[in-house]
Parts: C-alpha cells; structure tokens; sequence
C-alpha cells in the first residue's frame, strides 16, 4: 500500500514526464509543487485554529486530529522538484546516434537513382515477421560496415558500427532467421522518414522510439553462423507452432497472439485490422487478464502449501510469463501488480490496487520514461485505471442485473470512459459497436485465452498434446472472428469525429477525474457526460460547416487533392494501392469526414491501379466521375461500380470539356489526349498537368490549351518548361529530388515552388496562405 505521501511523490514524477510536452515543463511542475505547498500549509494552519476552537468549547469531548492525516506541505514541494528532476531525466534518456552509429554512414541525398550498395554485418535481435507488402522484416544489431566498390560485389575497408537497424528483405531471405544469429545483409541504408501527411504514420518517429535511427533494404543474406544458441524465442516458436500445426491459419496464430501477445507473434494483418476497427486490439495484448488468470491457477492448485510456496511458484509463473511475451510494457505493468499481490498474501496484508497500479506505472517510467508516450502503455494503464475506479460504481448502479451481466457490462464499459479520450486525440475515431461487441465476445475470448494457455503449457511438454488441446478451440475462435467480422460489417461500424485538440483531451479527463473523486459531480454524472459530448461534437460541427481548405496530399505519383467545403467533401484521384488506405482515408478520419460527396479519376498515371476500392471499403462515394477511356469496361471500372451500388452512389463517366460543378468548385477536363484538370475554385484557377515533354508544353501554350492558372501542379521534369510558360503564382510538384541548376533559375522567377516530396502535403485556406506540411509541423515541434 502506498501511502498518500508516496501517491503524491509518484504523481509528481508522472505529470513531470507529462509536461515534457510543454515549454519550459518542468519549471510549471515546481511551481504547481510550491502552489500546492503553499495552499495546504494554510488550509492546515486553518484546521488547526478549527481544532483548538472546538477543543475549548468541549474539553471532555475527543476530537480527531484530523488534519494531521493531510499531507505536509514539503511532500508537496518534493513532488515537484522530482517533477523537474523527471523532465530533465527524460531529455537525458532520449535516444540520440552515437560518433559510431549505423545512422551516420547514411548517404546524404540517397535515392534510387544514387543507390549504393552496402553490406551490413550483424546479430540478428528478433524473429522474423511479415509486412504489409510481403516482405520479411527484422531487427539487425550491427557491427560492421562495408561499402560495395563495383558490380562485383567486392567491397571496401569494413568500418565498426554500433546502433539498431530496421530491415527488411524479400521473404525467402528471412525464412530461417532466428535471434542471436550472425548474418551479413547486402542491401541500401536510408533514413527514416517523418509523416508527410496530416493523419499519416510517422516512421521516424515509430523508430526513435525503438532507438533506432536508419533502415535497410535487403536484397540478401548470407548466414555466418548456424549455430542456434538458446533463447526465450524458442519456446515461443514452439508454442506458436504447437498451436498452429491443427488450427491452421488464422485461427492458431489468433490463439497464440491472445496467449503471448500480438507483439510476439506474426498475425496476420487483415486479423489484426478487423479486431483493432472493430474496438477489440485489447484483446491481441497479453496484459492483466492473462496475469490474473496465471495466478489463479497457481494459487488455487497450492492453497493448501505454505505462503512461502505460493509465492515462490507464482513469482516464477510470472517471470516465465513475462519473459514469453517480450517485455511488453502492458505485460510489464500486469506483471509488477501481480508481484504486488503476491507480496501481500505473503504478508497477510491486502493490497490497494490503485497503489500497486501507480507504483507500476512509477517503477516502469523510472526503467524507460520514454514510455509516457508509449501508446500502448497509455491505454493500458488508463484502462486497467478504469477497471480499478470506475467497475464497483458502475456494477452497484446496475445492481437490478445478475451480478455476471453487470460485471459483464461494467468492465468493457469502464475501459472505454478512460481510454476512448486518448483514442480520440491518436485516432479521431470512434468504432460505434465497440461496447457491445466487448460485451458480447467476453466469454468466447474468456475461453480462448484460458483453452490457449492450458495447450501452450501442454504443448511444451509434448507438442502433439498441445496441438489436440489447441484444435478443441477451433470453433470458438472462428466464432470469435466471425463476430467480429459480422459487426465490421454493419452499417456505420465506426463513426470519424476527428482527432481532438489538446485542450479538449485535458477538458474531458478533467470531467473524468471530478466525477471518480467529487461527490456532487458523482451525483451528476450525466451532466458530465453530456458536457464531454459537447467538447467533441460542437468544435466538430463548427469546423465542418465553416471550413474552406484545399490540402494536395503527398502521395509521389499523382496529384490528390482533397477539398473540404462547408460541409462537402470532394477528393480528386487516389494514387497507387495502398495510398487510400495509409494516405487519403487516416487524413480524412483526422478530419473527421464521414462521407465523400464527389470524387473524380483522372488516369493520370495511365493504368488501373488505383486506390479508390480501398477508400469505398471504408467510406460511401456519393458521386464518382472517372475519365479512363482504356479501361472502361476493366475490372477495376467493373469492381468500383459494384461497391458504388452498395453504398447507392452514382457512377458517371467524365468526358473532355464536361464541366462538373462540386459545390464550390467547376472541375473540367481540357484534354483528351494528355491528363490535364481544370479546377475553378472561388477566384483561383487551378491547373493539374500528368506527365508532359516539353515539345508538348510548347505546343498547348501555343494553340491555347494551357490557361494561365494561379496554381500549377505538374510531374517535376515539367516543372521547368510549365512554370516559364504559364508563370503561375504558385507551381507544386511531386517530387523531392530536383535539379539544383534548375531550382535555381526557377527560384529567381516569381512563382512560388513548392515539392512534396520535400515539404509534405500542402494546404490552403481563402483567408490564409499556402502551408507546407512538415515545416509547420518542424515549427510545432521547435516550440515545445
């Protein structure tokens, strides 16, 4: 138990870590420390004259010291000044490249066409995983360094490298790999790069957190060691394959991610997307639910041997389990609350589980405080925080149920209050069936887990044992999947309200706090939630009915441009597969956009693949014109058409010279040889221009095709010929890498250029000028 002198030291910490994301953090943690010392010696000072005042009137009668119970102000004082200590021990443990780091042999300026070939040498530190675009992925600590020289493969002088690096390698290369093995990779080093997009993933960011600073594409491998060493992995592999080898695919994998964790076992995506849309990624984490499972089973099978025993045995149980999972910071935090448990059976004394989560939380900041901003060790301390505040209020307000539906309802219920905030600020949506799909697949996943640990247990005693046991889960696990599907497939399964601001999340979780600890927001607890629906709804609807803004994604390979008008939504082309899914549709879930109301297909890259079934998967197209003359009776075309009638959308082929009016703007096509859009939008004129020679320019100019537009977009090797012919104001290419000659005899012209490459998406608002993506995110950044 902690007491309420080490709650506050322990928050002190934690809120230190936390305004690591405000200017000059951990200066306003001392101050709130000094703040609070200061309020609480007086109100002490006052309890005290309280105190003597009734003592005088009643000298017989005992009165509590009850003041004396408050905390002392210095406690408050040393809570923040390890606030500051935090802040300053987090900037510390940032990870930074070393003088020998991998990172720092990148080549400056690295592209396809300037590869070079290097081969890295080094221990592999993880199993082998699958990637989206099917190719095998692995961790490499590296240790040296050699430059191929020529097509021979010699290479030169080997250089001595430290530092981690991402790697990735056709999948036939991986197959075999196991950790700790020596291997040397010939491929290309790059560095990472940040999110180009509003909404899109940050790569950069997603390996500095793993401290690692540089990729490797692998094209081979060659083995330098078969020597297999021992290792946790090994016990894992035999578990995954024990349960795969009668469940097949992808119900063992399923199985094992539920045993060991998502983390620690390939499963396959399209799995892992349905169960993280549908509002059950929990279930794919190994965490408290297995942890309490483990105990129970150990401590129920000893109840009758001596405390020392029990503790001993679920302290190895624990140990075993953690190491299985990976280290997980989740398991972590199960884990730690587990041995809190058992140390006070051992001590006969009960545990506050709220101390023990703090504590956790405490103690695995101290070991990486770059965990705060860990999205999966937010989520899971907020919701088993939930669990531990809100389940008993919740299960005696549905007191008129079965205690088992209440709980049912009450632990799903009180993990969605603490952690849905959080998902809304990362993710922007809302899975509308979450509640009641967790409620509902509670006792599938209850038995699977439970079925999944007896047969992994099994399994590593005698593999042929654990796959029987495994196979007896078939069909709750193609129950649970098909659930899970069935409530993916509904109408509005999830609902975009966009990613809120930072005063919002603050606003809402305030709300939260007040009514777990005031009782007369307790008493009013709808008023709170009604005040919270209005800090998502209203800023939400305000924007959406006010906004004017034209956004051109980075995409690298055609112009999409997505315009958000009062309300109305138009987005013009996809880009290749997979754009709408990691591009186009996370930009418009940030926005918060429910609906496309037109969208127009231009074939500016001359072929079918395009990413328009991706984005009609997941959002309904009102009006969809194409210009696609080779294709009109594709697959593709056929493919589009069909999901269109789904969701009753209108299909329209798009001819030259037709002029279609979406709301605000008049898109036409001015050509019908080469793919050129028009776009009238208020008084600007915007010109979108695919991939021309310069004879081509020279003629259009001359005959009148090409009006002078206040915006160009254009393929960068015309960027030159466009821009000196039509000296647009504004001139916007695809690409990043640009002639220096060129760049600068364009930058003496007066048309501003911009390259997405480069500069990320670009936005602009009738009120405001044009603003490149990353650069205002780099000035966001610099000022925190």
């Amino acid at each position: 138990m902690i007491q309420t002198s080490g709650v506050i030291i322990c928050l002190g910490y934690i809120f230190g870590l936390l305004f690591t994301a405000v200017p000059w953090g951990g200066v306003w943690i001392l101050v709130l420390g000094i703040v609070g010392a200061i309020l609480f010696k007086r109100r002490t000072t006052l309890q005290q004259l309280a105190q003597k005042a009734e003592n005088a009137g009643s000298k017989n009668k005992a009165v509590p010291n009850t003041w004396q119970t408050n905390p002392h102000p210095r406690i408050w004082l040393a809570a923040g000044l390890v606030g500051l200590l935090a802040t300053l021990y987090f900037q510390w443990r940032v990870p930074q490249p070393g003088a020998k780091d991998i990172s720092q042999f990148v080549p400056l300026g690295n592209s396809s066409n300037q590869e070079q070939l290097v081969i890295v040498r080094g221990e592999v530190a993880s199993n082998p995983r699958l990637t989206r675009s099917q190719r095998g992925q692995f961790w490499l600590e590296a240790t040296q360094l050699d430059e191929v020289k020529n097509d021979k493969g010699l290479a030169g002088v080997p250089k001595g490298v430290t530092g981690k690096l991402y790697v990735t390698v056709p999948i036939l290369q991986a197959t075999g790999l196991y950790p700790s093995q020596q291997i040397a990779v010939t491929g290309i080093l790059y560095k990472p790069k940040a999110a180009s997009n509003p909404g899109g993933f940050d790569f950069q960011k997603f390996l500095k957190q793993e401290g690692t600073f540089a990729g490797l594409i692998g094209r081979q491998i060659n083995v330098l060691d078969q020597e297999r060493k021992w290792g946790w992995w090994q016990i894992r592999e035999r578990i995954v394959r024990s349960q795969v080898r009668w469940l097949g695919i992808p119900e063992g994998p399923l199985v094992s991610a539920m045993v060991l964790g998502s983390k620690a076992v390939d499963l396959p995506y399209d799995i892992r997307d349905l169960f993280v849309q549908a509002g059950l990624a929990h279930a794919l984490a190994a965490s408290g639910f297995q942890t309490s499972l483990i105990l129970s089973v150990i401590l129920q099978l000893t109840r009758r041997a001596r405390k020392g025993t029990q503790f001993t045995l679920g302290f190895l149980a624990l140990i075993i389990f953690l190491s299985l999972t990976g280290f997980q910071p989740a398991v972590l935090r199960a884990v730690i609350m587990g041995f809190a448990a058992l140390v006070g059976l051992l001590l006969k004394r009960k545990v506050k589980q709220f101390g023990s989560l703090l504590l956790a939380a405490t103690l695995l900041l101290v070991f990486n405080p770059l965990w705060i901003w860990d999205l999966g060790f937010q989520l899971s301390f907020l919701a088993t925080l939930g669990l531990v505040v809100t389940v008993p209020p919740l299960v005696n307000r549905l007191a008129w149920l079965p205690p088992a539906i209440a709980a049912l309802i009450a632990v799903p219920l009180a993990a969605t209050i603490w952690t849905l905030p959080v998902q809304l600020f990362v993710f922007g949506v809302v899975p509308s069936y979450s509640l009641l799909l967790n409620v509902v697949s509670t006792p599938l996943i209850s038995i699977i887990s439970i079925g999944g640990i007896i047969s992994a247990l099994v399994g590593l005693i005698w593999t042929q044992a654990g796959s029987f046991l495994a196979a007896v889960l078939h069909y709750p696990t193609d129950w649970l999947i098909k659930l899970v599907e069935f409530f993916s497939k509904l109408p509005g399964n999830s609902v975009a309200v966009g990613s809120i601001s930072t005063w919002q999340l603050l606003a809402i979780y305030a709300l939260i706090l007040l009514v777990w600890l005031v009782p007369w927001w307790q008493k009013r607890w709808w008023f709170a939630n009604v005040i919270a629906i209005g800090l998502v709804f209203i800023p939400l609807w305000h924007s959406t009915n006010t906004l004017f803004r034209i956004t051109v994604l980075e995409s690298g390979t055609e112009p999409i441009v997505v315009v958000q008008d009062r309300g109305t939504v138009t987005v013009i082309n996809s880009g290749d597969e997979g754009t709408g899914r990691f591009t186009i549709l996370p930009f418009l879930q940030q926005q918060g956009v429910n609906q496309i109301n037109w969208a127009i297909a231009t074939d500016f890259q001359g072929n079918e693949s395009n990413a328009w079934l991706e984005l009609l998967q997941r959002l309904p197209i009102k009006n969809f014109y194409e210009y696609s003359p080779k294709s009109e009776n594709s697959i593709a075309t056929q493919a589009i058409q069909q999901e269109l009638q789904k969701s009753q959308g209108a299909y329209q082929p798009l001819a030259v010279g037709q002029a279609v009016k979406m709301g605000s703007i008049v898109a036409q096509l001015i050509n019908d040889q080469l793919p050129i859009l028009q776009l009238q939008i208020l008084d600007q004129n915007w010109l979108l221009v695919g991939n021309i020679k310069s004879k081509e320019v020279q003629q259009l100019v001359k005959s009148g095709s090409l009006p002078r537009p206040q915006v160009l977009w254009c393929a960068p090797q015309s960027l030159k010929d466009l821009v000196i012919a039509l000296q647009p104001q504004v001139a916007i290419a695809s690409s990043a890498n640009f002639d220096l000659k060129v760049l600068s005899e364009l930058n003496q012209s007066q048309t501003k250029l911009f390259f997405t490459g480069r500069d990320g998406a670009i936005q602009w608002t009738p009120n405001g000028q044009f603003e490149a993506f990353i650069e205002a995110t780099e000035n966001k950044s610099s000022v925190l």
